[in-house]
C-alpha cells in the first residue's frame, strides 16, 4: 500500500467515525428519562447472579447502598458475599432459601422460606437508603409457584420511583418480563459441567 493510499484510507475512516459519533451523540442526547429500573437476568446459561453482583459492585463503587435477598440458595456459601461485605454496612445480604426443591423435598417448607424472603425483600425495597435490591433466584420461586406471581409483579411495578431491582433465575415468567425495563437472557452454548468438571471455587462460588 502506497503512502497516499494509506492516507486516503485513514481519512475515510476518520470521516466515517465522525459521522458515527454524531449519530451516537444525537441518540444519547435524546434519552432524557431517569428512573429506577426493573432488571431481569434469565436463561439457561451461566452468569445470571454473577451479572447482578457486578451491578452491585458498580453501585457500591458509586457510594450507594445495596441489598441482596437470596430466595433459593441456602447452605452454599458464595465468595461474592465475602467480597462485597468488605463494603461494610453499605451492603446488606440475606440468604433465606433452604436449597433447591430437590434438596428439601418439602413443598410447604420451600413455600414458607420463599414467603419469608419476599417479606424481607418488600422491607428492603421500602427502605429509601438502598439504591439497588437484588432478588437472587426469585424466578425459581415464581416458577414453582412458591409465591403469588400477580402479587409479586404488582409490588415490583409499584416500587418507589428511584429504586433499581435486579431479579435473577431461569424461566422468568412472561408477566415479569413484560413488567421489566431490561431483560437479558443468558444462552447456554457450552458448559464444562457436561464434560464432568465439578463446581470450583472462584468460578461457581
Amino acid at each position: 500500500m502506497s503512502q497516499r493510499t494509506g492516507e486516503t484510507e485513514a481519512e475515510r475512516h476518520r470521516a466515517k467515525m465522525v459521522n458515527r459519533k454524531a449519530v451516537q451523540d444525537a441518540e444519547v442526547a435524546g434519552k432524557t428519562i431517569e428512573k429506577g429500573l426493573l432488571i431481569v437476568h434469565t436463561g439457561a446459561g451461566k452468569g445470571k447472579s454473577t451479572a447482578a453482583f457486578g451491578l452491585a459492585l458498580r453501585m457500591l463503587g458509586r457510594g450507594q447502598r445495596v441489598a441482596v435477598v437470596q430466595f433459593i440458595k441456602g447452605a452454599w456459601h458464595t465468595a461474592e458475599r465475602d467480597a462485597l461485605q468488605t463494603f461494610g454496612d453499605r451492603l446488606v445480604w440475606h440468604t433465606m432459601g433452604e436449597g433447591f426443591t430437590w434438596e428439601t423435598q418439602d413443598r410447604a417448607r420451600d413455600v414458607a422460606a420463599a414467603e419469608r424472603a419476599w417479606a424481607k425483600a418488600r422491607e428492603l425495597m421500602d427502605d429509601a437508603s438502598f439504591a439497588l435490591v437484588i432478588l437472587d433466584e426469585l424466578n425459581i420461586a415464581l416458577r414453582y409457584e412458591y409465591l403469588d406471581l400477580a402479587g409479586v409483579v404488582a409490588a415490583l411495578k409499584a416500587r418507589r420511583p428511584g429504586l433499581h431491582v435486579a431479579v435473577t433465575g431461569r424461566n422468568a415468567k412472561p408477566e415479569l418480563i413484560a413488567a421489566a425495563d431490561l431483560v437479558t437472557e443468558m444462552t447456554l452454548i457450552k458448559h464444562h459441567f457436561a464434560a464432568g468438571v465439578k463446581a470450583q471455587p472462584g468460578i461457581e462460588y
